[in-house]
């Protein structure tokens, strides 16, 4: 196979401090590849711990009056599940292939702030086991994942849950935002030659895109969450209405970033799903400028359609009207993109493996998403159905069904990549079908609960009501899709110590991350920057003699052609000499773990009510400081060398 890269043997590796080896390799590290593997290792434990809560719900709502759950204490399952899947499962679990490949992908060495990449992962990782640490401080919050006021309120959650997702999810959005500065600056920046926007691949574009909506999304939800904290710990009125203040007030702050956050979780699926596709149908993806150019369309929409979740709120039927337009619209970009997907697949030489069948399940399942999100886009149908599970089938459909599958996907196609090892490909087969057909038992029916109106967010029914055999039926469904759960894991763990030796490019790929020298890619990534031609530069490469290169705007160059510049500057490019990478340091653990701790400083203010020292607050800037001045050296001896 032609390759773009020298051998690894001739490549020097220049760093100001060795890697440590061994465990604490991982609590240093600023290779992007590694912490892409801890994004998604740590998301996909709390997307078990999710997975466990929505079993206790389902087992509760399995059969009428049952008391498995206590009010409360469903109440606290409920909201840590919601929140657990939104903002600890799929969104990382998203960031983790696109830490581990965006780089890859573009021809870069790494992030563009490796450090600052290190204090994301270790961010997300305290802030969701401070999240979790409610559960033995008093109790886990228990206002939903939406937290809407007065319930939110002191009055209402009178422990110290809400407080936490506060100060959790606090120090997560920190992670999230500062992952999103290093995605844009990475992309924009340090692009391999010839990759101009127009041959990004497009589950590059997407993860820009998505870096775009947590920077102008995020800061919304963190001054609602300011505010809602000042009103629980300082008595303050901002969502008090016998204060002054207003309840809606923070529903449309929430929703303001609880929208956006929707696509947040669904545009690096759909960028997945844009690579996997073509890969398995032997063609290019069709449509790439609309494809590409429609993210960027369902980036800016996603701020217009905040309020069609509060539909029920008595807004009027003008505002209604607007945010109805506007919800509907969205769905054109949407549509666009199903359908360039499906025209990919016609006539295409497809091959049959198990990312195939999650990409075309994610397809699907979206779609049946997507028509009940059409349905609950119109205010009538709304306010009939907004408290009901016909909601809850349609989030289901749009994150489950879409961005989990997509997921799945995702890890299928990448795993030779990441580890070197092929998967078990009956039992990823057996996975999904296993999974799919679990899903709709699950889910399907909650449409038709939903439309016979049972509520949602009640621990329990009555007997009689008629839907009794349909969440039995539902509860079944939720243990099956748990067990294809565990087939990915026997197949992922027993893959990983026996699986076959994985070639460089298993799949006969396109895109830049195929082209490394090595499974798993080595430190440097690529033993020489790539220089790109066309969309599909490893094609390039591999198929000199296919005229596949004509872009529009540009003059049609046939791939022999482009070989051979592409092999006339690696000849006469001159030695690079040794490739600096940042060192390792454990400054951004540190850091992060100062921070946590100032975190529950600001919730444990004194020692006692009779000793009014902050002492977690002066401890937590005092390792903060600390970890500053280990960062500043560590970035003085390596910008020194």
């Amino acid at each position: 196979m032609a390759t773009l890269e020298r051998p690894v043997s001739q490549v020097r590796i220049q760093q100001t401090k060795a890697d440590p080896g061994g465990w604490l390799s991982w609590l240093t590290t600023v290779d992007h590849k590694k912490i892409g593997i801890m994004y998604l290792v740590s998301a996909f434990f709390f997307f078990v711990l999710g997975g466990i809560e929505a079993l206790l719900i389902r087992v509760q709502l399995g059969t009428p009056n049952n008391t498995f759950l206590s009010p409360d204490t469903y109440n606290q399952i409920f909201t840590m599940h919601a929140t657990t899947m939104v903002f600890l499962a799929i969104m990382p679990l998203l960031v983790g292939f696109g830490n581990y490949f965006v780089p890859l992908m573009v021809g870069a060495r790494d992030m563009a702030y490796p450090r600052l990449n290190a204090l994301s992962i270790w961010l997300f990782i305290f802030g969701g086991l401070m999240l979790y640490s409610s559960f033995i401080t008093g109790g886990a919050p228990g206002a939903g994942w939406f937290a809407y006021a007065p319930l939110s309120s002191k009055a209402y959650s009178a422990t110290t849950g809400m407080d936490y997702w506060v100060l959790g999810l606090g120090i997560t959005g920190v992670a999230s935002i500062a992952g999103a500065l290093n995605f844009i600056v990475t992309t924009l920046n340090m692009r391999a030659p010839g990759m101009t926007f127009n041959r990004l691949p497009l589950f590059v574009w997407t993860n820009l895109v998505t870096s775009f909506l947590i920077i102008f999304a995020f800061p919304s939800l963190t001054v609602a969450q300011v505010m809602l904290f000042f009103d629980r710990q300082f008595g303050t009125n901002f969502f008090n209405p016998s204060g002054g203040g207003d309840p809606l007030l923070w529903q449309h702050l929430f929703w303001f970033f609880g929208h956006p956050e929707v696509y947040i979780m669904i545009l690096p699926a759909m960028g997945i799903i844009s690579e996997i596709l073509p890969t398995f149908s032997r063609k290019p993806i069709f449509g790439y400028a609309f494809i590409a150019y429609s993210s960027v369309a369902i980036g800016f929409l996603g701020f217009t359609v905040w309020a069609h979740h509060m539909f029920a709120t008595g807004m009027g039927p003008l505002v209604n009207a607007i945010f109805s337009a506007g919800s509907f619209l969205i769905g054109v970009p949407t549509g666009v993109k199903i359908f360039n997907w499906i025209a990919t697949l016609y006539l295409g030489n497809i091959r049959l493996k198990t990312p195939l069948y999650f990409a075309v399940g994610f397809v699907a399942m979206f779609i049946i998403g997507g028509i009940s999100g059409i349905t609950l886009a119109s205010p009538p149908i709304d306010s009939q159905q907004t408290d009901t599970y016909y909601v809850v089938a349609h989030i289901h459909y749009v994150l489950f069904g879409g961005s989990i599958f997509a997921i799945f996907a995702g890890f299928y196609y990448w795993f030779p990549k990441m580890s070197g090892r092929m998967y078990n490909e009956r039992l990823g087969k057996l996975q999904f079908w296993f999974m799919l057909i679990a899903f709709n038992i699950t889910f399907f029916p909650m449409h038709i609960l939903g439309t016979e109106g049972m509520p949602r967010r009640y621990y329990t029914y009555e007997a009689g009501m008629g839907w009794e055999i349909w969440n039995l039926i539902e509860t079944i469904g939720a243990f099956a899709l748990a067990l294809s759960v565990l087939v990915f894991i026997w197949n992922m763990l027993t893959s990983l110590r026996n699986g076959a030796p994985a070639p460089l490019d298993p799949w006969d790929a396109a895109t830049l991350e195929w082209a490394t020298p090595s499974s798993p890619p080595p430190p440097h990534n690529f033993d020489r920057i790539p220089t790109v031609y066309s969309r599909r530069p490893l094609w390039d490469t591999k198929y000199p003699e296919l005229d596949m290169a004509h872009e529009p705007g540009t003059q049609p160059l046939k791939r022999g052609e482009m070989l051979q510049r592409a092999r006339a500057g690696q000849a006469e490019a001159r030695d690079e000499g040794p490739i600096h990478m940042p060192s390792p340091t454990i400054a951004p653990l540190i850091l992060a773990f100062g921070v946590t701790v100032a975190g529950y400083g600001a919730l444990y203010r004194f020692v006692s009510p009779d000793v009014p020292v902050p002492l977690l607050g002066i401890v937590g800037l005092a390792i903060i400081a600390f970890a500053i001045v280990r960062w500043v050296r560590a970035a003085h001896a390596d910008a020194a060398h």
